[in-house]
C-alpha cells in the first residue's frame, strides 16, 4: 500500500519540528565523566545515532569547570558568575560542570568532556601531559609566586617558626594535607616537609591525613582533631576574612616560598568548534576582568585577585619536576 501525498510530507516535517525544540532546550550541565558509564555499555544506552555523533548544540556549548578546592556552594556561585560573563562576552553558550574530585577534572579534561578548567599547579601539568595541545591561558595576579601556609591548633604546643628547618617540630604529630593532588595543599608542603628531614611516616600513627579540600584542613586543625595542617594562602586569609578561622584556636606557623600555581587551561580544538580565533578571544576575555565592573568585581573578589595575566606553561617546570619527585607524575 502506497502512503498518501500528505504522510510524505508529515513525516519530514514531524521530524523538523522535533529537531527544533530539541535546540530550544536550556544548556544542561553534562555529569562528570567519573560519575557516568562509558566505553561499550555507555554506548548501548544510546539511540545509534546519538552513539556515532554528538549532538550538533555540544559543539556550541562551552563547558568549564574547576578542580574542587573548596566548598560546593561557594564553588557554584564562583563558576556560575565566571559562566555568565564569559557567555555575555563570548556570544556563545557556557556552563559549569561541577567535578567531585581533582582526579575527575583532570580525567573530564583529558576525554574532552570539558573545554575549560581552573586546575591548580600539579593538576594543571597533569591535564597538559595527557591532552597534547592544551592551551595556558591565565593565571591571576597571585599565582606566579603563590604560598602555603602550615597551620597548627593554638592548643598543639607548636610555635611559629622561621625557616623551613623548623618543620622538623611536626615530627609525632597530627598532621593533615588537604586533597592528595593538591598543589598548596600537599604537593608543595610535601616538599618543603622533605627539606626539614620530615617524612610522611614520622607523623602521629605513622601517616598523614588527607582533608580533600583546604577548608576542610582550617577545620579540622582548629576543632583539634590534627594539630597541624597545610593550606592555599588564599582560602587562608578568606577564611580570617570571613571569620571562619578563629585565631584563638588555630595559627600560621610558617609561610613557604612563592611558587606558580592556579591557571586556567582550554582544549587546544576551540578555534575548530567555534571558529577561528575563538580561543584568543576566551583568553582576551578573561584577562579583561576589572573590579571597576561590578560583575567582574564579584568573580575577582572570590577569587581573591584583582585581576588575571597572561601565564607562561614553561614556569610549571618546578611543579612537574616535584610531582615526579613524590609520584604524582609518573
Amino acid at each position: 500500500m502506497k502512503a498518501s501525498p500528505a504522510l510524505k510530507v508529515r513525516e519530514p516535517l514531524t521530524a523538523a519540528l522535533a529537531g527544533l525544540a530539541l535546540t530550544c532546550l536550556p544548556a544542561v550541565s553534562p555529569t562528570p565523566q567519573s560519575l557516568t558509564p562509558s566505553g561499550p555499555a555507555a554506548l548501548s544506552l544510546l539511540p545509534a545515532a546519538q552513539a556515532q555523533t554528538k549532538p550538533a548544540s555540544t559543539a556550541r556549548v562551552l563547558r568549564i569547570s574547576a578542580i574542587p578546592d573548596q566548598k560546593p556552594e561557594k564553588l557554584n556561585r564562583l563558576y556560575g558568575l565566571v559562566a555568565n560573563e564569559l557567555s555575555k562576552q563570548l556570544g556563545v553558550t557556557v556552563t559549569y560542570v561541577p567535578m567531585t574530585d581533582y582526579t575527575a577534572a583532570v580525567s573530564a579534561f583529558r576525554t574532552g568532556d570539558l573545554d575549560l578548567v581552573w586546575f591548580g599547579g600539579l593538576t594543571g601539568v597533569q591535564a597538559r601531559l595527557q591532552k597534547p595541545g592544551a592551551r595556558v591561558l591565565a593565571q591571576r595576579d597571585i599565582d606566579a609566586s603563590f604560598h602555603t601556609i602550615f597551620i597548627a591548633n593554638a592548643r598543639s604546643g607548636l610555635k611559629p617558626i622561621s625557616n623551613v628547618k623548623g618543620l622538623s617540630e611536626l615530627k609525632g604529630k597530627r598532621f593533615t594535607f588537604g586533597s592528595e593532588s593538591s598543589t598548596s595543599g600537599r604537593l608543595m608542603p610535601q616538599s618543603f616537609l622533605a627539606k626539614a628531614g620530615v617524612k610522611l611516616s614520622d607523623f602521629a600513627g605513622g601517616a598523614p591525613g588527607f582533608s580533600g579540600s583546604h577548608d576542610a584542613t582550617i577545620a579540622l586543625v582548629q576543632s583539634g582533631a590534627y594539630d597541624a595542617g597545610a593550606v592555599n594562602e588564599q582560602v587562608w586569609r578568606s577564611s580570617l576574612h570571613d571569620g571562619k578561622a578563629n585565631r584563638s584556636k588555630v595559627i600560621p606557623i610558617w609561610k613557604t616560598p612563592g611558587y606558580p600555581d592556579y591557571h586556567w587551561i582550554a582544549q587546544g580544538n576551540l578555534d575548530k568548534r567555534f571558529g577561528t580565533g575563538f580561543t584568543a578571544k576566551l583568553q582576551k576575555a578573561i584577562l579583561s576582568w576589572r573590579p571597576s565592573d561590578p560583575e567582574q568585581k564579584q568573580i575577582l573578589s572570590l577569587f581573591g585577585a584583582q585581576q588575571f595575566t597572561g601565564a607562561d606553561a614553561k614556569a610549571y617546570g618546578q611543579i612537574e619536576q616535584v610531582g615526579r619527585q613524590i609520584g604524582k607524575i609518573r
